[in-house]
């Protein structure tokens, strides 16, 4: 591929994006939250212990109910989970995800329809998006949608 004035052009483009997400507020608020959280030793540490506890409990789901160890991996996996779900600096966290994952949605549908309107973008978690056929595409294309 030969490169062309409109190619070095789009990669300043792209480049020039890049710079401008990266200084956003957005970005900015996803740094702070995940400063918050890595740099709590403590929760660091709960993170990891969680961690640790996911890998037992795919394990244990292997085997479903008759693994030995089921119910305590079990409990043990919805409490921790319960924990951190209820720490302020990881529920933090999780909204500056979702905003910098809407930023991003955001930005590829406008690069998207600025090539064609029929380019298909995936964006969004599919059930609450706007949708051509109202939702979930489910129906096995009765709905006339290009699915």
């Amino acid at each position: 591929m030969m490169m062309t004035d409109e190619w070095l052009s789009i990669i300043e483009q792209s480049e020039e994006l890049s710079a401008m997400l990266l200084s956003s507020e957005v970005i900015e608020t996803y740094r702070r939250a995940n400063h918050a959280v890595y740099s709590n030793k403590e929760l660091a540490r709960t993170i990891n212990d969680f961690t640790n506890m996911k890998e037992r409990y795919e394990e244990v789901q292997r085997f479903g109910r008759y693994h030995p160890d089921y119910q305590v991996v079990m409990k043990h996996i919805r409490v921790q989970k319960r924990e951190l779900d209820m720490n302020e600096d990881i529920a933090a966290l999780r909204l500056a995800e979702n905003d910098v994952q809407d930023l991003l949605n955001e930005i590829s549908a406008i690069i998207g329809r600025s090539v064609s309107e029929s380019v298909k973008i995936p964006a969004g978690d599919g059930f609450f998006t706007n949708s051509s056929c109202g939702g979930g595409c489910g129906s096995g294309g009765s709905c006339s949608c290009s699915a």
